[in-house]
């Protein structure tokens, strides 16, 4: 995991935001769930580079 990784998942979830607000302010229904579905992308690529980054990696996980 990279911070490049990062920044492009957090740049992903404000195109999706900016396009949510854009449909909802337009009365555009496609953009506005074109925009969730980015804002929801986003937001679980940026969970899963979370739980790679707490992951234990020595193998020993539970081990004592």
């Amino acid at each position: 995991m990279s911070i490049f990784d990062k920044a492009k998942a957090k740049a992903e979830e404000l195109l999706g935001r900016a396009e949510q607000v854009y449909g909802e302010s337009h009365g555009d229904a496609a953009a506005t769930v074109a925009g969730e579905a980015h804002v929801m992308e986003a937001q679980a690529e940026e969970e899963q580079l979370e739980r790679e980054e707490n992951r234990d990696d020595d193998g020993l996980a539970g081990a004592r």
